[in-house]
């Protein structure tokens, strides 16, 4: 799973203490006209919660424009619904629904990767609250009308008070329904964009100029020493997507099993280990990891399932996961993270209604010690948060080669909602906004030991 930081005004304003003003010269008449109780265009009105600082041109319907004339990047307000949906949206879920909409155009970027327009406005851009007195003159200039809400694009997920019909966040049959509106996409649509590798989590690069496969292939391996795997071992995959880890695992002679609930997944995967000829080695179920009865396993891999799970629930996460393996057995855990321990772990706007719904992420130190504290001795930690920019750079170029053929697959809304996603997270890993650790622990014996294992790490990293 990925997800691009939270919060992106105070993102914006962080970065914007040191880049130069853009186009300020408007925001005094702006200001004026509001105080002197003249109506303001649209133009206008953005220039003022914007201080100014636009990088890019900004154009509406109404006529009225901002910002530099000649800037290689833009963004065009195309209808009346757009400011109704700018308006209304709390934070980045107003301008995710005009832009999936249809509303709100970019310009200068290919929609299935604007990263530089993202990366433009995280770095110049500066969202400021007017006086009370200019705040009265805005709200009077957008107009009553566009001040109640209206239903959003039909992609976006309900909130999450609605949700409780599935059930209570994080049961087993709501957490089936968020999985199946974020990986039910489409098989085609995600071998699109993932590549042959299948492989929906972090990649991690031998060398900056590595291919997407050569990185992915380079993942499995670093897990697969990590847990010191060896032929005629038994390994569980929670939350295995398309069963790459498992594949990678029975090509080596080790006996997998894989669960995803995804459906979409587990008919792809079981098909693939068919095609190559691992069926009596390998098994992708459809189903919750939470139903998986065997134990005994001589290491369980997690990859990108963390996410999903929602902090109140490590500790019983973690120690199912204990529970599955034998004494001596090893559990890696690679997933997301924040970058401290200190903020809310539920993802919000955007990401929560169009990508990941319940989505959580905390930081390392909370899953390190959830761990320990169910009797897991933690070995070693890393973070790959670097290796996910560069995974999320390429998935996007794939978007991009592939784009006319997902949009007849998915449509141009979903096309659209993925480009946004993968460019804003990478953005968010490049400025350490989230992070991705693997965390590797043991499931000690009854006198504390943790079998024959080195002194040092035995992998190469």
């Amino acid at each position: 799973m990925t997800s691009f930081k939270e919060g992106a005004p105070e993102t914006a304003k962080q970065a914007a203490t040191a880049a130069a003003p853009v186009a300020t010269a408007a925001v005094p008449d702006a200001t004026a006209r509001a105080n002197a109780a003249g109506r303001l265009n649209l133009a206008e009105i953005l220039e003022i919660f914007a201080g100014g600082r636009l990088p890019l041109r900004f154009t509406a319907y109404d006529g009225s424009s901002a910002g530099p004339p000649d800037a290689p990047l833009g963004l065009e307000l195309k209808s009346p619904r757009g400011t109704t949906y700018l308006a209304t949206g709390r934070g980045d879920l107003g301008l995710g629904r005009a832009y999936i909409a249809g509303d709100l155009e970019v310009h200068g970027v290919h929609p299935g990767d604007p990263y530089e327009l993202l990366k433009a406005l995280t770095e110049s851009l500066e969202f400021k609250l007017p006086s009370p007195k200019v705040m009265v003159e805005v709200l009077r200039s957008i107009g009553l009308e566009h001040l109640r809400p209206i239903a959003p694009p039909p992609e976006e997920a309900p909130p999450r008070w609605r949700r409780v019909a599935a059930g209570l966040r994080h049961s087993k049959s709501r957490d089936a329904e968020a999985i199946h509106h974020h990986y039910d996409v489409s098989n085609t649509f995600y071998e699109w964009v993932l590549g042959p590798s299948m492989t929906y989590t972090c990649a991690c690069y031998p060398r900056p100029d590595a291919s997407l496969d050569e990185a992915q292939e380079n993942k499995y391996r670093l897990v697969f020493e990590k847990l010191r795997l060896k032929r005629g071992d038994q390994l569980l995959d929670v939350g295995c997507g398309w069963g790459g880890m498992v594949r990678y695992a029975a090509r080596h002679g080790v006996r997998a099993i894989g669960v995803t609930l995804s459906r979409e997944q587990s008919t792809w995967a079981q098909q693939a280990i068919v095609d190559e000829g691992l069926a009596d080695l390998a098994e992708v179920r459809y189903g919750d990891y939470r139903d998986i009865t065997e134990s005994g396993f001589d290491a369980v891999s997690s990859i990108g399932l963390l996410e999903h799970i929602g902090v109140r629930n490590y500790a019983s996460y973690f120690t199912f996961l204990q529970s599955r393996l034998r004494p001596g057995g090893l559990l890696l855990n690679h997933c997301i993270t924040r970058p401290d321990n200190k903020h809310e772990a539920s993802t919000r706007g955007f990401i929560d209604r169009y990508v990941f719904p319940d989505g959580e992420i905390t930081g390392s130190g909370r899953i390190i010690t959830e761990a320990q504290d169910v009797g897991l001795e933690v070995l070693h930690e890393e973070n790959l948060r670097l290796h996910y920019a560069m995974t999320l750079r390429d998935w996007c170029a794939n978007l991009v080669a592939h784009w006319d053929e997902a949009v007849a697959e998915v449509g141009l809304p979903t096309a659209k909602i993925w480009g946004l996603y993968m460019a804003g997270s990478r953005l968010a890993f490049e400025t350490n906004g989230i992070q991705l650790h693997q965390v590797l622990a043991v499931r000690p014996d009854d006198r504390g030991g943790n079998g024959d294992l080195p002194l040092r790490p035995w992998w190469t990293p």
